[in-house]
């Protein structure tokens, strides 16, 4: 079975950072944070640019935040 390739940042994806802590935010803040794959502070991850990827970062403008590809 031939392997798939490895997807860069390109116009298909954004990066979203989380750079500020949900440590006094509402138990539904801390659940999407979690729920798109950051756990550590600082931490960014590649998610598909839809629609849906954008409003989850335009929910929670104080934890996360879209960054530039490198």
């Amino acid at each position: 079975m031939p392997r798939k390739p490895k997807t860069t940042a390109s116009s298909g994806t954004i990066r979203i950072q989380y750079y500020r802590s949900f440590i006094a935010a509402p138990k539904k803040h801390k659940e999407i944070v979690r729920g798109i794959g950051l756990t550590r502070l600082n931490q960014v991850v590649e998610r598909p640019d839809n629609a849906s990827m954008r409003g989850v970062v335009a929910k929670l403008p104080h934890l996360l935040r879209i960054v530039a590809p490198e």
